[in-house]
């Protein structure tokens, strides 16, 4: 991976320019560019073909400053410990952006569950709460699902959990089914809270989302919702979306019984009847008014960036634009809003099914959406304002750095009243 994609490296130059520019103390900074603790593990399991292979797994505790440690579990064959240490990098901002009493992790296997039958997955991910039992708990670190992991996933993984305490524990893992205790509301949330954000960024640049033209990247759990909620909350025209296969453009808008016609009967979302075949490239650079990124990493380069139509990009996805892209989207006046706002909405959810596990009362899914627009929508606030006063003093900052400010600012005072530095 050359060094300018490597997502921790782009993590801790996003870090290096806030730290900047906010003139963070020295020793804070350099506490806060390096994660806390790393774990590498091996799970060995027992295959189909009656052979044991073993994967390799890691789960990366960044900062817990301002509470247990919080992050997903990625299932992907090109998994490695940067992109994971990146990523527990961004859960820390995450929760402190939110101002929720998180601190950031994230887990994942390198593994391809295309090539797994449920037993394997099982026992995979059985395996993994095995190998890292001892350094999680509802009051350590919250695992939860992420790339290629389930409900599913998150209840075996609970339940070995339960096995290794001897008592139920639901608040150890969040993102499981409703059935074993998670929240309604959780499975739709990281994408609902993006788009009380789009609401928000429409209102700031004057688009009427009701005739605004979207272009979402991705057609997994966050790009799919996406579209849908897009749609039922505001009568927005998707009229793009993509899937790793490539995408598909419809200038009336795109029908989602179609899509998913077209992904389950050729295996793509290019299989979709009608509408123009794009490259996930030509999706990016689509003349629309709001741009959703929700797949993968470094999506918006500095190859590319100056290619963006879009008034709005929408960062869904984790990491997915790049730190010389963010200057050169800022410098030509389209409103970039970072991964760590955006899609916050799924830590957001994540915490309250955690509340609710840990008190045994429940909520109903309109009760969730409330405080998940409340909390986001105040981000949201926050972050604009940070920007503007800054703006004001004559330093111009991207919204990217104002949030970093804020969440970095609450993460170095939380370690300072500890004694850490």
């Amino acid at each position: 991976m050359p060094e300018e994609l490597n997502p921790f490296k782009i993590a801790q130059e996003q870090l290096d320019e806030a730290a900047s520019v906010m003139g963070l103390d020295e020793q804070a900074h350099q506490i806060l560019r390096e994660p806390m603790r790393t774990l590498t593990v091996t799970i060995p399991v027992k295959m189909k073909d009656g052979k044991t292979h073993t994967f390799q797994g890691f789960r990366v505790q960044y900062n817990d400053a301002r509470g247990p440690a919080k992050g997903g579990i990625r299932f992907h064959p090109q998994e490695s410990l940067d992109t994971v240490k990146a990523l527990s990098a961004w859960m820390t901002w995450k929760t402190s952006l939110a101002n929720i009493p998180f601190g950031g992790a994230k887990g994942g296997i390198i593994c391809d569950t295309k090539q797994m039958n449920e037993d394997e997955l099982q026992a995979l991910s059985r395996g993994y709460i095995r190998a890292i039992g001892k350094f999680i708990g509802p009051n350590i670190d919250i695992p939860a699902p992420d790339v290629y992991t389930t409900p599913q996933i998150m209840a075996w993984m609970m339940d070995e959990y339960d096995n290794i305490v001897r008592h139920n524990e639901p608040g150890v893992i969040t993102g499981k089914p409703l059935e074993v205790w998670g929240s309604e509301g959780r499975s739709d949330s990281t994408a609902m809270g993006g788009l009380f954000v789009m609401r928000e960024a429409a209102k700031t640049l004057g688009i009427d989302l009701k005739t605004a033209k979207i272009a979402v990247q991705g057609f997994g759990n966050a790009g799919k919702y996406a579209y849908t909620l897009s749609k039922k909350l505001f009568g927005a025209n998707v009229v793009a979306i993509s899937d790793s296969e490539g995408a598909i453009y419809d200038d009336k808008g795109l029908d989602l019984a179609k899509l998913e016609k077209a992904k389950t009967d050729t295996g793509s979302v290019q299989g979709y009847e009608g509408g123009k075949k794009l490259t996930n490239e030509q999706l990016l650079e689509s003349e629309v008014d709001i741009l959703i990124p929700a797949a993968i990493e470094n999506q918006i380069t500095g190859k590319n960036a100056d290619k963006i139509n879009a008034k709005l990009v929408l960062e869904l996805a984790n990491g997915p634009v790049t730190p010389d892209a963010d200057k050169i989207l800022h410098e030509r006046g389209i409103l970039d809003l970072p991964d760590f706002l955006v899609n916050s909405g799924g830590v957001i959810g994540s915490y309250f099914e955690w509340v609710q596990n840990i008190n045994g009362y429940y909520w109903p899914a309109d009760e969730v959406y409330q405080k998940l627009d409340k909390i986001i929508t105040k981000s949201f606030a926050d972050t604009m304002s940070t920007k503007k006063a800054y703006d004001d003093k004559g330093t111009k900052i991207t919204p990217r750095t104002a949030a970093y400010i804020i969440a970095v600012d609450r993460v170095a005072k939380a370690m300072k009243a500890r004694g850490w530095y």
